[in-house]
Order: C-alpha cells, then structure tokens, then sequence
C-alpha cells in the first residue's frame, strides 16, 4: 500500500505491506540518493521481502528529494529525521509489535544510528556496510542486535572492516558474507534475500 507521510521535509512517499499474523515490524531504508538510490533498488526490495518472509511487516520510504518525498538531499541528518518519522508512523500503526530497522548502503548507516539511539528499536538488519563512506564507530557501543549481510567483494567496505565495525558478543552480533559478491549485490540476489530472511529471524529471536 503506498502512503504519504508527513516528514521534517514535507511529504514522504511510502510503501507498506503487512503479512497477516505479523510478528514485527521494520523500517526498511534504501542506498545513498546522489548514487540512484530508492526504495525501489534491487538490494532494498530484497530485505524488504526477506523481513515479510520472516513475518514483518515493512515501510520502505523515499528519502528527503527522491521520488515523490519533497526536500533536498541533507548527507546524513535529515534522512535520519525521515526515518524517524516513518518509525513514528509505524509504531502508531503497530503499537503491539516489536520494532527494528533495516537498509542497504547509506540506508544501513541511517538504520543502525535508528537502531542505536530509538530505545524501542530492537535491532538492525544491514546489508551492504559501506565501512569506507561512513563514520560507523557507534556501533561498537550499540546495545542492540546488529545482523548483517556482506559480499566479499565489497568495494565499499571490507570484511576485515565490516568485521571490527561489528566487534562484539555473539548474541548481539551476527555477519553473514556472501562468496564473489560486491557492494550492490547483483551477482547474488538470491542469496541476499536467504540470508537477509535469516537474519531477521535471528533479530526477532533476541527480541521475542
């Protein structure tokens, strides 16, 4: 179902779908805007389903000048602000069910600063870390569960990388890499959909 909401900016155009018997349900954010990013991107449609498969419900958004979403792009603090407000309009659509964030890129940076400051956002799934375009050490504090997905041709962001950026206890953090893949995981979609659904289900296991 598309949706208007209303941003910081002005308007945002949404996307939600709900499975029946939802368990939990996701902001799902998609790769940097200045680089073609949308909600409509292979990679975001991808964790988007992974997150229905695991019985999510999901809200993809268009940042800030994409799309239909009025503004300008902001590097950071205003798509955090967007995210925010698709959180709000998703808790008051779901007030019973279990909150987490997920994206792609630039959109896993935005969800893992959700993830890691929103106290009732549960946990991210994260796909794509760019560990070379953005300032990621927070998460080394970050209480709440991080799954992530990883091709090990990133070029943005490399497993030893992705590796100290996701430091931590094993029950809070959880790094799947996908053999001969790069940043925009073209060359394995599928596996990303596999192991995107996995993560969401470690995520919702921690939370239930």
């Amino acid at each position: 179902m598309r949706l208007d909401l209303t941003g910081p900016a002005g308007r945002l155009e949404a996307l939600l779908e709900e499975p029946a018997g939802p368990r939990f349900a996701a902001v799902v954010l998609h790769p940097h805007p200045l680089h073609g990013g949308t909600m409509h991107n292979h990679a975001t449609y991808q964790i988007a389903r992974a997150a229905r498969a695991a019985g999510g419900v999901t809200l993809r958004l268009q940042f800030r000048g994409v799309g239909l979403s009025a503004g300008r792009h902001d590097f950071g603090p205003g798509e955090l602000e967007d995210a925010r407000a698709a959180l709000a309009a998703l808790r008051e659509r779901h007030p019973s069910l279990p909150l987490l964030a997920g994206g792609m890129s630039f959109g896993a940076w935005i969800a893992l600063q959700l993830a890691c400051s929103e106290p009732d956002v549960r946990g991210a799934l994260v796909a794509g870390v760019a560990s070379r375009a953005f300032a990621l050490q927070f998460v080394r504090d970050c209480p709440r569960r991080v799954a992530a997905v990883q091709g090990d041709r990133d070029e943005f962001g490399s497993l030893d990388e992705v590796r100290a950026v996701l430091d931590g206890p094993a029950d809070r953090r959880r790094l799947a890499v996908l053999p001969g893949v790069g940043h925009l995981f073209l060359e394995d979609l599928p596996g990303l959909f596999r192991e995107a659904t996995a993560g969401w289900e470690w995520l919702v296991e921690g939370v239930a």
